[in-house]
């Protein structure tokens, strides 16, 4: 076995775990879960049937990823944040043909304790604070807090907070790693360095 499980961990038979990743105490994992190299689910992670997880991603205690997420390459899962799948539950109702898909893209960030209300994307390198209840979709780089989530600003890769406004044109460098960043509009993007 190329990955680690400890021995009081369930990885039910089907379930396809990539080289290097690490599965914690008394994580369960179903036979449907695709999850990539290099990740680690720490202790009591559950991993639904119709989930797919990237490489490189880090999902701490207490985190239940449902069927219908899919989390991108590089993807953090602060403790006991919480993801759903179904938009309106009721015990007496079967929904699970309404299952909404939730993907958080590549490098983001999900703060301790937040809530992803299902059929929503998060943006590559975005950043939910702790306790954030997130019911719209999140650009590429944004800073969003409270309940419910409003973006206050834009993140770098490296995770430091850039002096950009909202909106408009502007551009900021990350004091770490000199990346540049500009700001268009309601979207940023990284300029990527000339290669030497």
């Amino acid at each position: 076995m190329s990955y680690q499980v400890h021995p009081s961990a369930i990885v039910d038979e089907g379930a396809q775990i990539g080289e290097g990743s690490r599965i914690w105490h008394f994580v369960h994992v179903c036979g449907g879960a695709r999850i990539g190299k290099g990740c680690s689910l720490g202790q009591n992670v559950f991993v639904g049937n119709r989930v797919v997880i990237g490489n490189n991603v880090k999902i701490q205690n207490n985190v239940s990823v449902y069927d219908n997420v899919t989390l991108e390459d590089g993807v953090f899962c602060g403790p006991s944040m919480v993801f759903t799948n179904v938009y309106n539950p009721r015990s007496l109702v079967e929904r699970k043909s309404e299952y909404r898909n939730t993907r958080v893209g590549r490098g983001a960030s999900l703060g301790a304790n937040c809530t992803i209300v299902c059929g929503v994307t998060i943006g590559a390198f975005a950043f939910v604070g702790a306790g954030a209840v997130i019911n719209k979709n999140v650009p590429d780089y944004a800073l969003v807090v409270g309940v419910p989530a409003r973006q206050i600003g834009w993140m770098s890769e490296f995770g430091e907070q850039l002096s950009l406004p909202l909106q408009g044109q502007a551009e900021d460098i990350c004091r770490h790693t000199g990346e540049r960043y500009v700001l268009n509009g309601h979207a940023v993007t990284k300029m990527e360095l000339p290669k030497p």
